[in-house]
């Protein structure tokens, strides 16, 4: 704790906070961002590699595979990218939506409210004169009392202002680099089925490590995410080429 927050505590009437292990608050909080690098990249390394096995086992010529998978990667980057925009912009609208509610019913039936704040703190154990002393404090604060009402009673914290944006770049990006993995032997290779083997091997590769990186940041158990993510890539790629090679020319 710095010595600013330490005489911010102490004013405020809380103890400073103990010492405790270094690697205490090693709890991962980007969440979001690691969702939409999943959501992408996932995706990319999948359907692309789908897309060029389809069209391995349906015998078309290396040029139209890139082709088709650098257009299959264009409309992927694109619609996901927007995908992830619209997502983030309606949680962030409907966060708004449920403030402005509770900041009405807070100015309109605070006594309601209040009732609510001490049933919430209820659940937790909170008893007789503390319980009313805790309620009167956080009603105290119109904007902390809100804040209160949006996280313990609707579940609810605020969206980052920057979080559409960033969500639609990020998922657009991983989708373009998870795509090109697959593609890229068909652009150095002349023989469709040596790209293909290449294709499939470093696919194999780029799933399987990004199944562990992925397990790794969320504290997940690596190599059964590992494999699942694998798994995943292989059946989604060997059912197109089956497709393919039933129904190709």
């Amino acid at each position: 704790m710095s010595e600013a927050a330490l005489h911010e505590s102490l004013r405020d009437g809380l103890p400073p906070m103990p010492p405790g292990p270094p690697d205490e608050e090693r709890h991962f909080t980007r969440n979001q961002s690691v969702r939409d690098l999943v959501i992408g990249t996932a995706d990319g390394l999948t359907v692309p590699f789908a897309l060029a096995a389809a069209l391995s086992g349906a015998t078309a010529a290396n040029p139209l595979i890139v082709t088709a998978g650098l257009a299959e990667i264009a409309a992927g980057c694109v619609a996901m990218g927007l995908g992830g925009y619209l997502a983030a912009r309606t949680e962030a609208d409907h966060y708004a939506a449920e403030r402005r509610r509770e900041e009405e019913e807070a100015r309109l039936y605070p006594e309601r409210e209040k009732w609510e704040v001490a049933a919430i703190l209820h659940r937790y154990g909170v008893r007789g004169a503390t319980l009313r002393q805790a309620v009167d404090a956080i009603a105290s604060d119109r904007r902390r009392w809100v804040d209160f009402m949006m996280r313990f009673e609707l579940d609810l914290t605020e969206p980052d202002a920057g979080r559409a944006t960033r969500s639609a770049a990020t998922i657009g990006g991983a989708y373009v680099l998870g795509g090109l993995i697959p593609l890229l032997p068909y652009m150095a290779l002349n023989d469709t089925t040596q790209a293909l083997a290449l294709s499939c091997s470093l696919t194999a590769v780029a799933l399987f490590g990004f199944g562990w990186l992925k397990a790794r940041a969320t504290s997940l158990p690596p190599l059964r995410s590992a494999l699942q993510t694998l798994a995943i890539g292989a059946t989604a790629a060997a059912t197109a080429y089956a497709v393919a090679r039933l129904f190709g020319v």
